[in-house]
């Protein structure tokens, strides 16, 4: 089995991404980023996802975020919006997933693997530049020309298979992988325990993939 890198949040995007490595033969190297968001019960649900999905390590790396500020999901005195708006909302954290996929590069490069997986998704997906096929398409490039693996090995991929998916979409394929979408954590104003607000716009984009799906949304609300 060739190893992978996957970014796991917690939340059901990213859970769904493991899964789908994991059909794929790869052997999964879970990766999780503690940058200074508000709450942790995210990163625990990242830590029961990976067990549950089978995913041969999970590794939780600490990169402070908050020290910087500038994001509702990192500063104190921002107040995280209810619903989205135009242009690129307040939650947008700054740098993030260039942040969290360096990383991922890095410890790809350790693990001697060529194959970066991602959650990020440019059709539900709030408005974060960071999120869209062009910024994929680049950070490749980029992996390949700053790293010893893509200049004397086979290459890096960075591979984002939802890309293109509604949530509903995203749903109904976890539904076929097995994921346990009640295990997972999307609220940006999650409680200690893991209970979600219901009205964030992360709230409402997967209610609403559920709801679209026609499944049963499992996830627990305060």
């Amino acid at each position: 089995m060739k190893n992978a890198v996957v970014l796991v949040s917690g939340g059901m995007d990213s859970a769904v991404v493991l899964a789908l490595a994991r059909e794929q033969g790869f052997a999964v190297h879970a990766l999780s980023v503690r940058y200074g968001q508000r709450h942790t019960s995210e990163l625990e649900a990242a830590d029961r996802v990976s067990s549950a999905l089978g995913a041969v390590a999970h590794k939780t790396v600490n990169v402070d975020l908050r020290s910087i500020g500038g994001s509702a999901l990192t500063d104190s005195d921002m107040e995280v919006p209810e619903a989205g708006g135009p242009g690129i909302p307040t939650t947008y954290v700054p740098a993030r997933n260039t942040i969290m996929l360096s990383v991922a590069l890095g410890w790809a490069e350790v693990l001697g693997a060529a194959d970066i997986f991602c959650g990020v998704n440019a059709v539900d997906y709030s408005g974060y530049p960071d999120c869209r096929p062009e910024f994929i398409d680049a950070f490749e490039k980029l992996a390949n020309l700053a790293t010893k693996a893509g200049v004397e090995g086979a290459g890096l991929r960075i591979r984002a298979p939802l890309m293109k998916m509604s949530k509903a979409d995203i749903v109904r394929e976890g539904m076929r992988l097995g994921v346990d979408f009640g295990q997972t954590v999307s609220c940006y104003r999650a409680d200690d325990r893991g209970l979600a607000c219901g009205h964030c716009d992360a709230c409402q984009l997967r209610a609403a993939g559920f709801a679209d799906a026609g499944v049963p949304d499992p996830t627990h609300y305060a």
